[in-house]
């Protein structure tokens, strides 16, 4: 893939290395550039990296009627040695082609994907926040495009990656342990639908569950399957449990359910965690009666923004609520966290090819 530039001159770009003052926040700034690429007859074109902006887009756009758009979120870090490693870029662009099936978008070779990625941050580097746990968050999406009302698949995409330089997502460390609404009220997604893909109409459809959520103090919802017997996802993250042999348990992946590469990871992991790291069914019934006799002492979500978020107690529609051991983060927790983002730091080597450093131009 043949990429151009059409960059910011060097008065309007970033100079020398970001360096803000108190923490930045996570997902709120956007670098000088971003990375547009068009799908028109049938093909992926007109590959660059531009100032960024606005797009200009017709009112009948199809992404703004009928919701064809995807995501994807990843990062890159900042090593000991200067240089910026991306994190698992490849499984990133293989679940973009996924989802872009399950809502009828041209896939992108992965290898493109990647490119696109790792020439914007080399572009952006100077950037990244010097601070401790920072990140580059990487967010590419693609939408629909062509300017027609019938409803079926465009003949016209955009995809984009644009970066956000963020904190780290916890600060100083872990927070707080958050609460979970248990709800037979609200349902993330249904077989056959799009809830394996990372369409952005799941999350829309997500925004009226965490606002009841918010009402009974909790975070986010726990969502449960259609029948309303089995556990899914927690909010935007995979659900997981710690039971008290140390094993972790995340609810068997499903077409309602989106394969966070976090929850991959750590499955992967297993051996350097020393722990047994398994997928089963996992029932309602069964988990708040595992919960109540302590076999179940820890539990939480996995995700790339803030990789491990503990629970500490659920909460049921009826008020009633249930809280996991002391209600605290737990050494489980505490643990995989530090595996995890020190193999993204640098600080422990990780299986070969998750952590690459992201080329240089000249």
């Amino acid at each position: 893939m043949e990429i151009s530039y059409r960059l910011k001159n060097a008065a309007e770009r970033r100079q020398q290395q970001f360096e803000p003052e108190g923490n930045v926040g996570f997902g709120k700034l956007r670098t000088d550039h971003m990375f547009v690429m068009d799908y028109r007859d049938g093909k992926w074109c007109d590959a660059r990296i531009v100032p960024y902006g606005p797009f200009e887009m017709a009112p009948g756009a199809m992404c703004l009627h009928y919701g064809q758009a995807i995501f994807e979120g990843a990062k890159a870090f900042m090593h000991e040695d200067g240089e910026i490693y991306s994190f698992r870029l490849d499984q990133n662009a293989k679940r973009m082609n996924s989802s872009a099936d399950i809502v009828c978008i041209p896939n992108i070779p992965e290898a493109w994907q990647v490119q696109a990625i790792e020439a914007l941050i080399d572009v952006d580097r100077l950037w990244f926040p010097k601070q401790q746990g920072a990140c580059l968050y990487i967010r590419p999406f693609m939408f629909a495009t062509e300017d027609r009302l019938s409803v079926s698949p465009s003949q016209a995409y955009t995809f984009c990656v644009m970066l956000s330089p963020s904190g780290a997502y916890y600060g100083a460390g872990f927070g707080e342990a958050i609460r979970l609404l248990i709800s037979k009220t609200f349902h993330r997604a249904v077989s056959g639908g799009t809830g394996a893909s990372k369409a952005a109409g799941n999350y829309a459809a997500s925004l009226r569950a965490g606002k009841a959520a918010a009402q009974f103090g909790a975070a986010q919802v726990l969502y449960l399957d259609a029948t309303n017997t089995q556990i899914e996802e927690a909010g935007a993250m995979n659900h997981f449990h710690i039971l008290k042999c140390g094993t972790v348990i995340i609810p068997t992946f499903t077409d309602t359910i989106l394969q966070s590469i976090t929850s991959r990871s750590i499955m992967e992991l297993a051996p350097l965690l020393g722990c047994e790291v398994r997928q089963e069914t996992v029932t309602l019934d069964k988990f708040i009666a595992d919960i109540e006799s302590g076999e179940i002492i820890e539990a939480g979500g996995f995700g790339t923004a803030a990789v491990v978020s503990p629970v500490g107690s659920y909460i049921f529609e009826d008020g009633h609520i249930i809280t996991i051991g002391d209600g605290k983060v737990g050494k489980h927790i505490q643990r995989i966290y530090q595996l995890y983002t020190d193999i993204q730091l640098g600080k422990v080597k990780g299986p070969e090819g998750w952590v690459r450093p992201v080329p240089r131009s000249c």
